[in-house]
């Protein structure tokens, strides 16, 4: 087995970047929170990946949250190659708050970032971006917490995805 493979499951996401015809959306689950304040995102990107150039190219992204019922597409975006693909996906791409790159709008959240950072490490580039705006579900995100319920989705090997069971565990003693 390939190490990496024992950080699984991880959360799954969508990656946006681009504009207008040059949009594309690639799945990518090496995607995490580098600073809270301010509020930055990491995302790990080939640059054998057509999003790896228009990320260089336009500056920005957005991550994506998809649930369960966005599986097809997120398979499609994950083993496609080129905006071409985006004619095989059922989704709806719309004008984000901020950036000039388009949102999912069939996504839990769309997260909108402005590229501040780069590095090459080793076969990928680790893309930082500040996040300058965002928009969600609302039945998705209750009371500040993720709803549970919203699906969201994991992937646990190549073809498995999982999402979150419903029950909360907490630290004995809370």
């Amino acid at each position: 087995m390939k190490p990496y493979r024992l950080l699984y499951p991880m959360r799954t996401y969508l990656v946006v970047a681009g504009k207008g015809e040059e949009t594309n959306i690639m799945a990518a689950d090496w995607v995490t929170v580098v600073s809270f304040e301010p509020f930055m995102v990491g995302v790990a990107v080939s640059p054998k990946r057509h999003t790896w150039g228009l990320i260089k190219k336009y500056r920005e992204f957005v991550i994506s949250v998809p649930s369960l019922d966005m599986l097809p597409d997120v398979w499609i975006a994950g083993t496609r190659h080129g905006p071409e693909k985006l004619k095989e996906m059922k989704i709806t791409i719309v004008p984000s708050k901020t950036v000039k790159t388009p949102s999912i709008k069939e996504a839990l959240a769309n997260v909108e970032c402005k590229l501040v950072d780069e590095r090459d490490y080793g076969d990928h580039t680790w893309f930082v971006g500040e996040v300058v705006g965002s928009s969600y579900r609302n039945d998705a995100f209750e009371g500040g917490k993720p709803n549970l319920e919203a699906e969201f989705l994991a992937h646990a090997a190549w073809t498995d995805f999982v999402t979150f069971e419903k029950r909360v565990h907490h630290p004995p003693g809370i």
